[in-house]
């Protein structure tokens, strides 16, 4: 089916939605945000209210099931994801669910089969996919800049952040009930989805887990290696109690290197044996919005233009759940 308009509705409009995702969806061609919900009803309307919102709800089912919302954006903990997309794939509503798509691989691809069932598109919020800092590294290997692709590493490792010491509970992020397991799968989870959209899937991974520090019991630490279907090989090293922040990607080919972060705002930097160029990226100000606007196009028109879908994003889920088994 195809829209003239899309009317959107979110489930759990928390921290996430105020500005990365949000807003976009009143920013969007022929899009409109017309109803959040919450489970605590004052948020929800406090929400509705000051993002102009016309409708609020404190129950999921009412919102999926208004005839008047045409499409659902999932911005829960993972836990929930594949409850809330199964029942608004019922609807026979499009579902644009949260990242990490779901707790394991075997969720996602319960969702995406229940989305091709009720013939109902399915797009997970790997929203780097369509910014213009990672659509250049994927220009450049298009073009052969580095030549031949060899191997890409992955280096990343932050702090232990001090609100995680000192609360008495945990963040849902380290609750591997609700996030699937600890900050690597709600982190790591971008940079393994950028991959397989750079160099496309993986389909060999060995892996090892542990829990260095002991704040809390899921892994801190995961190191791992893989292989992509074109050979090319790949490692990577999170930890999540290190002494400083470091957000490091490197595609290593025959005639050069490519280098750029995954969070960070670094330039990305080709280097050959003729020297260096850089390109310098400004943040997009709701960093859904380019994502959205694909989604938009495929909704609208008889294009297929999302690179996000319940397909690529299972595959990031699966190498997850290989790379910590």
């Amino acid at each position: 089916m195809k829209y003239k308009k899309v009317r959107w509705g979110i489930i759990g409009c928390g921290d996430v939605t105020e500005v990365k995702s949000g807003p976009a969806f009143q920013k969007v061609s022929n899009s409109q945000l017309v109803a959040v919900m919450r489970r605590t009803s004052e948020l929800a309307k406090d929400y509705a209210e000051r993002h102009g919102v016309p409708k609020w709800y404190d129950d999921a089912d009412a919102l999926i099931n208004d005839s008047e919302v045409d499409a659902v954006y999932i911005a829960t903990p993972p836990g929930s994801h594949k409850e809330y997309t199964l029942k608004v794939a019922q609807a026979g509503k499009p579902v644009y669910v949260e990242k990490p798509m779901a707790l394991n691989e075997a969720e996602c691809q319960e969702m995406v089969q229940a989305c091709k069932d009720a013939d109902v598109p399915l797009y997970v919020a790997y929203y780097r996919r369509a910014q213009p800092r990672f659509k250049k590294v994927k220009e450049l290997l298009d073009a052969r800049a580095i030549g031949d692709v060899r191997f890409v590493s992955t280096t990343q490792y932050q702090k232990i952040a001090d609100d995680i010491k000192e609360q008495p509970s945990l963040p849902w992020r380290l609750q591997p009930e609700i996030s699937g397991g600890g900050l690597f799968f709600d982190l790591a989870s971008h940079t393994l989805d950028i991959l397989d959209f750079l160099l496309g899937p993986i389909e060999e991974v060995h892996g090892i887990k542990s829990n260095q520090a002991g704040y809390y019991e899921a892994e801190d630490i995961v190191t791992g290696t893989y292989r992509f279907e074109s050979g090319v090989h790949g490692i990577g090293n999170w930890c999540f109690t290190a002494f400083e922040n470091v957000d490091k990607n490197e595609i290593v080919g025959s005639e050069g290197k490519i280098t750029f972060s995954t969070y960070g705002d670094d330039p990305v930097v080709l280097t050959t044996a003729d020297g260096q160029e850089e390109w310098s990226f400004e943040r997009p100000k709701h960093v859904h919005q380019p994502l959205i606007e694909t989604i938009m196009k495929d909704l609208t028109t008889e294009t297929k233009q999302s690179p996000s879908t319940g397909e690529s994003g299972a595959k990031a889920n699966w190498v997850m759940d290989e790379l910590t088994k």
